[in-house]
């Protein structure tokens, strides 16, 4: 990838997960996420686990080694429930998880099934009191009547202990599956994204909310168009927002009105009609929108490309990427195997200069914005050597396949990469294969 100072090379740093072919359902990651300083990594996954990494303290003599992640604190989010008013299961995949800005020593961070948000607080603890008056070391109660002396409790050291609890439980405000999660610049507030609602939430507040967005019209027959994303402004708390399964994206100002059914801007390209055909539909539907860093542009990903859109400029992006143009033919095949509807998420890099996605047979994809230049990498076993360097890969779309392209008909559809997020202030990445977290940095010289 191109950086500043010329080519930027990726290396493989760590795989976390198991390595057999096998892969239970539970184990499958479903969300990726770097807290705020990046030195906390979380993954969700299907069985409704939250696994947390932390960086190591960086070793001065050995830089090359600086991005090792550790397991922090491992612990069940969401368990599988069940709606006896409709008869329907609720999954205890983790859909989301987002990081709050750090207060004090603990961390906390939002985790989200289908219905049910949990704000969840952890912490450190590393000394337990000693010396109880009524109490013996062990727990048992004394006898008042042999008690002869007062003793002063303290703290003792012990072994460090990583503690999650549930500080919150923020249930009951959804009719269909929630999709997104955004904490707000004034770390008070949040949004939760369903099909067809937004609501607006307190932290401290689990017993209501504010619906803020609702487009599900009086006859269900109506439906065209159902929210797939939303996300708050970085800098700005009465900003966010939402994008649609028809390719558009709305931004709403809370300031306007209780309710933001009208929108302040609504950004949608015009179709290209040589492009037309009857997945149209399908693959403009946006699967993911985040604001950059500095809240000037946002980055929205539909199926087969990455868009970059400048706040002030609703009629076209500033930058279309193409992620995998070599499977527009293919898609009559895609919609029967159900990969059409895969969701794929989209990343900046800590200054905006970069973008990266997902992409199939465990490839991913970044553009750099300043360069106009491109790589796709893969996320395998094979190149797992600490240290080894990541060869670019090619796709070979047809013709004549040169030695080291991979034709589009050998691609492995099962294997695909969907949720990525980068470091926040350093290229270290991480990206979630079915089962296994792949960290990658760039090459120290």
């Amino acid at each position: 990838m191109a950086g500043p100072g010329g080519d930027m090379q990726w290396c493989f740093s760590q795989v976390k997960g198991a390595i057999d072919d096998d892969v239970a359902e539970a184990d499958i990651i479903s969300t990726v996420e770097f807290n705020q300083t990046g030195e906390l990594l979380a993954t969700g996954d299907k069985g409704g686990r939250v696994v947390i990494f932390q960086q190591e303290v960086e070793n001065k003599n050995q830089p090359q080694f600086r991005s090792e992640y550790n397991v922090y604190s491992t612990f069940q989010s969401h368990e599988p429930e069940f709606d006896y008013l409709k008869s329907l299961e609720i999954e205890e995949k983790i859909n989301k998880i987002r990081w709050l800005p750090q207060k004090n020593a603990a961390q906390f961070l939002l985790s989200t099934n289908d219905k049910t948000i949990k704000l969840w607080k952890i912490s450190e603890r590393d000394r337990r009191p000693e010396g109880y008056n009524l109490k013996e070391e062990d727990g048992r109660y004394k006898d008042p009547n042999t008690i002869t002396s007062l003793r002063v409790p303290v703290l003792m050291p012990m072994d460090l202990m990583v503690e999650a609890s549930p500080r919150r439980v923020f249930a009951n405000a959804h009719t269909y599956h929630i999709n997104s999660v955004s904490v707000n610049s004034d770390n008070e507030t949040y949004l939760s994204a369903d099909d067809l609602r937004i609501n607006l939430w307190h932290l401290e507040i689990t017993d209501r909310s504010f619906n803020i967005v609702d487009i599900k019209p009086a006859n269900m027959e109506e439906l065209t168009e159902v929210i797939t994303a939303a996300e708050f402004h970085p800098h700005q708390c009465n900003t966010f927002v939402y994008s649609s399964s028809k390719g558009t994206i709305r931004l709403c100002d809370m300031r306007a009105a209780a309710l933001c059914d009208k929108h302040s801007k609504l950004f949608e390209e015009p179709e290209d009609p040589s492009n037309r055909s009857f997945f149209s539909e399908i693959i403009s539907s946006i699967s993911d929108v985040k604001f950059s860093h500095n809240g000037r542009y946002m980055m929205t990903r539909d199926y087969l490309s990455v868009k970059i859109w400048d706040l002030s400029m609703e009629s076209r992006p500033v930058e279309t990427y193409q992620v995998h143009e070599y499977l527009r033919s293919k898609l009559c095949s895609l919609y029967e195997n159900d990969c059409i509807f895969d969701k794929f998420e989209c990343c900046w890099n800590g200054n905006d200069s970069v973008v990266m996605t997902g992409s199939y047979n465990n490839f991913f994809r970044m553009f750099d914005r300043g360069h106009r230049r491109d790589v796709t990498l893969e996320a395998s076993r094979e190149n797992s050597k600490p240290m080894q360097v990541l060869k670019p890969r090619k796709v070979c779309a047809g013709g004549k396949r040169k030695k080291d392209e991979i034709s589009v008909d050998s691609l492995d559809f099962n294997k695909k990469i969907l949720h990525t997020a980068w470091h926040p202030q350093d290229n270290i990445i991480a990206v979630a294969t079915t089962n296994n977290l792949y960290i990658f940095q760039d090459k120290v010289n």
